[in-house]
């Protein structure tokens, strides 16, 4: 079982994972209550952490490639 305490995948605030996504706070905020995109999100209270990996896993999962075939 993974330490609850162990900060090698760090929570960020709302405000950190917005920066990090180059979104606002209130988009995040959107994003939870319509669920539009699949960011898992931990909730204490009022409180909105996210996990470090689980937004760059986000990033990943919005990969997109052009695949050229050359002539």
């Amino acid at each position: 079982m993974a330490n609850p305490f162990d900060n090698s995948d760090p929570l960020l605030t709302e405000t950190q994972a917005a920066e990090a996504l180059d979104v606002r706070p209130g988009t995040l905020s959107v994003w939870r209550s319509t669920k539009r995109y699949p960011l898992p999100f931990l909730k204490v209270g009022r409180k909105v952490r996210y996990r470090r990996s689980d937004v760059r896993a986000f990033l990943e999962s919005r990969l997109v490639t052009c695949n050229r075939i050359a002539n």
